[in-house]
């Protein structure tokens, strides 16, 4: 580990002055290898901002700088083969084409705790704060220059560490003090005599220099310019760089079948020092979707199995008081146990959004390693936060097509199923926009405006749930936040869904034949949030709200469909051979003391034997309350055989009449048998309305 220097404070006077001019690793080449900060980590191929792992650079060799010495520098890049999505921060410096982000080079792991030694316990100090060019420039020529000298950390000096101001050294003679410090070890002391021959050289303590550092993103690359590198000479040291906040946009980089895609990086350095880099390409992440294709859909109503869609009669209304208006609920589940997020690590982090900034401390959030780095966003006037995500993960159900007079309902946070919630708190709140951002660890939420409340197993129950903003094009969109998850374990998330309408048959309210479809995802992604195009949500920005997801993997599955109420009545014999005819009449009794919904249509008539027409016959509409009739020989001319009528309005009767053409006079009738298959019940005073449910 770094900066386990000796306090070097005898030096002849030709080494100390020779000491104070730039210096080169010219001998003892310093050799670098690259390396994981942890196990790659997982990416969700939906996303567009997704933090890729860390990356160290360790360092050892090279030639100890004599105090006083301005220390050299390189310049780190890091290549990806996607777009870099890191947030911008545009209140700071913009050189060329790259612009400043969150994205961050840190030496020696400031205030990690890793070890008892001067690298690990020194506070972290950004270079664009100590020196405002610093952000482009690093400590190279007009930023924060570091120079080798002596500081002190916990009431302990060091020296031959990086101080940001040079050293002032006296010389003097008499006994001098001095004290050796190596890691994990009890300080030496020792006394040195100083003699006008051999004079010792007390440098004043400076402050720390700078050792976090901000890159500037280009495209696929982000960049790291004048980074300061002090050669750690000591056998058993090393210099330690770790890059972190790097985002990537991984949407599409998932490979064919059950392969995972990967997140490939590529580091270069270039320095006018002697300097090696071995392993220069590295996995940084791998690359696979967040949901689960096949379990993310619509379930029943008691979260039984899956659905293809509930089915709503158009001539019943659908309610919040009761189950009519339950159609199902909405599953999501994540595809791997770390594709749901909150917007901090809860259970790492002590004190929220302060101090997630620990380097290599894995913190299962959607925030990365968060500094003080800030910029106000041109866009929402708020402030963003270098590794500070806005939110925690966002599922998004849009819905499509709502036929006029149907609203929407979903629950305020996950349930059981459409009757039940969770005991305890929620891991999941309806929110009141795709990017609204939360204040602290507290999301937008949304709260109940009514209840769906009915009554299972004698006792009663009742549900928070929100209406959804429908267009006049009839979509909208619910998005629910996840607030606790588990990162060890397959995550799934329960979200109920309600129909309300008037019913209206006569007037074809609500529409049918109609289907409502839904679009499942994270959120926010660019579908509907005009003019956002996927292209400016998969490239760095300042303005757009991290995590921000794609379109192109959105799960598609059916809510509703809207089925006219109908009456099937099959009429065993119908003929009109020569010299006989067959009279049909079919009534329309919606019309009736039992507070039955008027309704009227067409009655689609079947033809099955002789001669039979290839296509049915429609009938004209027949009004409530009213009889349509038919003549056989008029509509199936010479057929003979049964025939099926399917009407469109509850409660069709009929009557048939076969007669000859006179000669005989013979003549029988009959009533036709009403079909049951599940849209035509009986009649019933006491259901009502709601005979169709």
């Amino acid at each position: 580990m770094p900066e386990f220097r000796k306090c070097i404070l005898a030096l002849a006077g030709v080494a100390l002055f020779s000491g104070l001019a730039s210096a080169q690793v010219t001998s003892n080449q310093l050799t670098c290898t690259t390396a994981n900060g942890a196990v790659p980590p997982t990416l969700r191929s939906e996303g567009y901002t997704e933090l890729s792992g860390d990356i160290v650079i360790s360092c050892t060799g090279g030639t100890a700088l004599p105090l006083g010495s301005v220390i050299p520098t390189a310049n780190f890049t890091v290549f990806l083969a996607t777009n870099v999505t890191s947030r911008l921060l545009t209140s700071t410096i913009t050189t060329g084409a790259a612009t400043v982000s969150e994205a961050l080079l840190m030496i020696d792991e400031p205030n990690s705790g890793l070890l008892n030694s001067y690298g690990p316990l020194v506070p972290q100090s950004v270079c664009g704060q100590q020196s405002p060019n610093g952000f482009s420039t690093g400590a190279g020529a007009g930023g924060c220059t570091e120079y080798v000298g002596v500081t002190t950390i916990n009431g302990t000096n060091f020296a031959g560490v990086p101080v940001n101001t040079p050293p002032s050294l006296n010389i003097t003679t008499g006994t001098q003090v001095q004290t050796e410090f190596v890691a994990g070890t009890t300080p030496t002391v020792t006394t040195v005599t100083c003699t006008s021959v051999a004079p010792c050289a007390t440098p004043t303590t400076t402050g720390f220099g700078a050792n976090v550092f901000n890159g500037l993103v280009q495209g696929n690359s982000v960049s790291f310019y004048g980074i300061p590198i002090l050669p750690p000479a000591t056998a058993g040291d090393s210099r330690v760089f770790r890059i972190t906040n790097i985002r990537a946009n991984t949407n599409g980089l998932v490979a064919g079948g059950t392969q995972l895609g990967q997140l490939n990086a590529q580091i270069s350095i270039s320095s006018a020092s002697s300097l090696a880099l071995n392993n220069a390409t590295l996995t940084v992440g791998f690359v696979e979707p967040g949901l689960n294709q096949t379990t993310t859909g619509l379930r029943n109503t008691v979260n039984g199995a899956t659905s293809s869609g509930t089915a709503f009669a158009q001539c019943s209304n659908a309610s919040l008081s009761n189950s009519s208006g339950a159609a199902g609920v909405i599953q999501f589940q994540e595809n791997f146990a770390t594709a749901f997020k909150t917007r901090y690590d809860l259970t790492t982090v002590a004190t929220v959004g302060t101090t997630q900034n620990r380097p290599g401390t894995l913190y299962n959030s959607e925030s990365g390693l968060i500094l003080p780095i800030s910029s106000v966003n041109s866009a929402t006037g708020g402030t963003s936060v270098a590794g500070q995500a806005d939110y925690g993960t966002r599922l998004k159900a849009t819905f499509y097509n709502v036929p006029s007079g149907v609203s929407i309902y979903v629950t305020t946070r996950d349930v059981i199923n459409n009757f039940s919630v969770y005991a305890g708190t929620p891991n999941a709140v309806l929110v009141v926009s795709e990017t609204a951002p939360d204040s602290g660890a507290v999301p937008p939420a949304v709260s109940q405006t009514s209840t769906f409340g009915v009554q299972n197993g004698g006792s009663a129950s009742a549900v928070g749930i929100a209406p959804v903003a429908l267009s006049a094009a009839g979509s909208g969109a619910a998005v629910w936040e996840v607030i606790s998850t588990n990162p060890a374990t397959i995550d799934t998330l329960n979200f109920g869904v309600y129909l309300t309408y008037t019913a209206s048959p006569s007037t074809n309210s609500p529409a049918s034949p109609g289907n409502i479809a839904m679009a499942l995802s994270f959120a926010p992604t660019p579908a509907l949030l005009a003019p956002i195009t996927a292209t400016q949500y998969s490239q760095a920005s300042a303005v757009y709200t991290i995590p921000r997801f794609s379109d192109s993997l959105d799960i598609f599955a059916p809510l509703a469909r809207f089925t006219l109420c109908q009456t099937d009545l099959l009429f065993p014999y119908i003929t009109n051979a020569p010299g006989f005819d067959t009279g049909i009449a079919i009534a329309n009794t919606t019309t009736d003391p039992f507070g039955t919904l008027n309704q009227q249509g067409i009655c689609n008539l079947y033809f099955y034997g002789t001669s039979a027409p290839t296509n049915p016959y429609a009938t004209t509409s027949i009004a409530t309350g009213t009889t349509g009739a038919w003549m056989a020989s008029t509509i199936a001319p010479g057929f003979t055989g049964y025939m099926i009528a399917v009407c469109n309005f509850q409660y069709a009767h009929g009557y048939a009449f076969v007669a000859d053409a006179g000669i005989r006079n013979f003549a029988t009738s009959y009533l036709p048998l009403i079909l049951t298959n599940g849209t035509a019940p009986t009649r019933s005073v006491s259901a009502g309305e709601n005979l169709n449910n």
